[in-house]
């Protein structure tokens, strides 16, 4: 890759169409922003050699599968002829049937056009699931367009519109287009080696909106619409981090939803959905509540809610989305950012109020979910568990909110901050194993033995012994430990846990691979931290895409790993962005 700093000058109209080689209706969907609904292509065709001829349309929906909310399994255009016309060309704006006879576009987030050019005619066609198929003609003496209205449970109206309203459609076409523009203005613009992935990446930011009706149609940029539609607490912080660079309003929207619904003890909920939250397992249906319960702390009473969030690293993201916030008037910034600051500040308190499980002074994660590493090997064991990277991030949020309290002339809290800071940092370096060379999680007495990457975010403090810091440095680069071809694994290659595919079992996350630079700069590692941030960016180049997570040693998508994965589009972009500098 080139190390030149100069960035493109690609215009929108090149963004566009760039971003439209990528979106092939298998990992990357048709959407609108703030839409639910996805059109993909149908499911014996997504990998078949022959021309795409048939989609379907979903509506995304929290904790339900795609395939439990099609809308249509089929749709179809026919010629004139009664042959099926291929899906030619797929753009942000529409999809072309037959080198653009027939165009299928957005008419608004609630809505789908379909429209034939003048003069031509054709037959559309609709199938539902288990069903029969629905024929519409258009064009001729009958229909020239048709709208699709979905609804929130998933009722589909359908309005046919006369020659004499064609216009319809085409105003369709070009308010979808006005919106995609609108968003992709505001894509950064990076190294010219960079810039394609990062339009791409852009676009599935602007593609996971959705309106939270719950929350008076809040915008939350959620993971995917293809599995994870609501706002996870960690997703919101990784995902802002990216939007700042483009659109620091909705940055700051994304912390407004994670901080709008802390606990009265201060904890912050795992996520923030349609319906509500879910911050303890109080929140899950019976059946998923039991089995939580059953799998939580044996601390804790196993009779009473298990509490849900995720790792402290909101003081992070707030700083660096202050950093970004040039937009508004500096005094209502400042109000919004000690709001903010004051939220942090009480789920601090929280993680040692509420999570110190065991009363050593270190909190514990309670369960795999509070982690953000669910299936990791260190939660095979009992709970509830110390582990390195949860040390780690709250000695850095104590830092921060320290420095913040400092600011603003509250010397008293500051000094506690630092205080718990520092105590906190001396129980992480007691887990510090020198023979191992590698920083150990424990469940009470027990060691964990799996070698994971939570053994690397101490970094992140850069306040580590300089002989400890060299030596995670190093495992870096051995192929041993964490120097596999496309990045960091979750699980070092050479612990019997290692698997290149298995969910934080060893595939490379963007996340992490991102924490990893900001502690190797913290450490004063610059080298080495650009050297990472080039390889997370060619990987997700080399990969195809922003997916959830990836083959460490064919840097290819891992099998079971979700596409157009919003925090690995975000931190792409951050990465770019930086490395652009």
């Amino acid at each position: 890759m080139s190390d030149t700093a100069t960035v493109s000058t690609a215009s929108t109209s090149d963004l566009l169409a760039t971003v439209g080689t990528f979106l092939d209706l298998v990992a990357a969907p048709f959407t609108l922003p703030r839409s639910r609904i996805l059109v993909l292509a149908h499911g014996d065709q997504a990998t078949d050699a022959a021309p795409l001829t048939s989609v379907r349309v979903c509506r995304a929906e929290y904790e339900r599968r795609l395939s439990d909310c099609v809308v249509f399994d089929r749709l179809s255009v026919a010629g004139a002829d009664g042959e099926l016309l291929a899906v030619t060309a797929v753009l942000p704006q529409r999809i072309e049937f037959g080198g653009g006879l027939v165009t299928l576009t957005f008419a608004g987030p609630h809505a789908l056009s379909v429209g034939v050019a003048a003069g031509t005619s054709a037959e559309l066609r609709l199938g539902v699931p288990g069903g029969s198929t629905t024929a519409i003609a258009l064009g001729g003496d009958a229909a020239a367009s048709v709208s699709l209205t979905v609804g929130e449970e998933r009722v589909v109206t359908t309005s046919l519109f006369g020659a004499d309203d064609a216009d319809g459609h085409a105003a369709h076409l070009g308010a979808t287009e006005t919106i995609w523009r609108d968003w992709l203005d505001r894509c950064p613009r990076v190294r010219p080696d960079l810039q394609a992935m990062t339009a791409f990446c852009w676009w599935v930011l602007g593609a996971n909106i959705v309106e939270l009706p719950g929350q008076g149609s809040a915008r939350a940029v959620v993971p995917s619409k293809i599995g994870y539609v609501g706002l996870w607490q960690w997703d919101a912080y990784f995902i802002a981090v990216g939007l700042r660079h483009g659109d620091a309003e909705l940055a700051r929207e994304q912390l407004d939803l994670a901080f709008r619904f802390p606990t009265e003890t201060g904890q912050l909920p795992d996520v923030v959905h349609d319906e509500g939250v879910l911050a303890s397992s109080d929140d899950l249906p019976p059946a998923d509540r039991e089995t939580l319960r059953a799998h939580g702390s044996n601390v804790a009473d196993p009779s009473i809610p298990v509490p849900l969030t995720k790792p402290p690293l909101a003081a992070w993201a707030l700083g660096k989305i202050l950093a970004k916030s040039t937009d508004v008037d500096a005094a209502e910034l400042a109000s919004w950012a000690d709001t903010n600051w004051q939220t942090i500040a009480r789920s601090q308190d929280w993680w040692f109020a509420g999570s110190d499980l065991d009363g050593d002074g270190m909190p514990e994660y309670g369960h795999p979910y509070s982690s953000g590493l669910d299936d990791s090997p260190i939660f095979d064991g009992p709970f509830p568990l110390a582990s390195p990277d949860l040390g780690a991030y709250l000695v850095l949020q104590d830092r921060l909110v320290a420095a913040r309290f400092t600011a603003s002339g509250d010397a008293l809290r500051a000094a506690a901050c630092t205080a718990r800071a520092d105590a906190t940092l001396g129980l992480l370096l007691e887990m510090w194993d020198a023979e191992a060379g590698r920083f150990l999680s424990h469940a009470g007495d027990e060691i964990v033995a799996s070698y994971t990457a939570v053994s690397l975010l101490p970094l992140l403090t850069g306040e580590l012994p300089a002989e400890t810091a060299a030596t995670l440095v190093a495992a870096l680069t051995d192929p041993a430990q964490f120097g596999t071809p496309w990045g960091i694994p979750t699980v070092a290659v050479g612990d019997p846990d290692f698997s290149t595919e298995r969910m934080w079992r060893g595939p490379v996350w963007i996340n992490i691979n991102a924490l990893i630079v900001d502690g190797l700069d913290a450490s004063g590692y610059p080298d080495e931290a650009r050297q990472l941030a080039e390889q997370t960016v060619a990987l997700v180049i080399h990969g195809g895409g922003p997916n959830e997570y990836f083959n460490p040693v064919t840097g290819q998508k891992a099998r079971t790993a979700t596409t157009s994965f919003g925090w690995s589009a975000a931190l792409y972009i951050d990465l770019a962005v930086r490395l652009s500098a």
